[in-house]
């Protein structure tokens, strides 16, 4: 089964680059080019916070984005402005550590 809103984030993020949602314990890991920059929790994205989300999504509310979470995340709702999208995701991009290769 698609999930719509999940398929809404990836239409509306994809202009920035590959992203990639997953899912992971009744939620989603949303990644940008192989980056994990948030989570999908029911019908809402949570962006993590970097410099660049701190600074463009200053006016955004700050919630957990599930129960036991230690990290507040930013609720994402500006679906519809481009520009925005574009730059802090490119921002983000550059501020998230890259992965960790897996141990063998």
């Amino acid at each position: 089964m698609v999930n719509e809103f999940n398929e809404y984030v990836r239409d509306c993020f994809s202009e920035a680059g590959e992203i990639v949602i997953k899912s992971m314990m009744g939620g989603y890991l949303v990644y940008f080019k192989g980056k994990l920059i948030g989570d999908i929790c029911g019908d809402e994205l949570f962006l993590k916070r970097t410099p660049t989300s701190d600074k463009l999504l200053s006016d955004s509310e700050l919630r957990y984005p599930y129960e036991g979470s230690k990290s507040l995340m930013h609720v994402f709702d500006s679906f519809e402005n481009k520009a925005l999208i574009q730059e802090l995701l490119e921002g983000m991009y550059a501020e998230l550590p890259e992965k960790k290769a897996k141990k063998v």
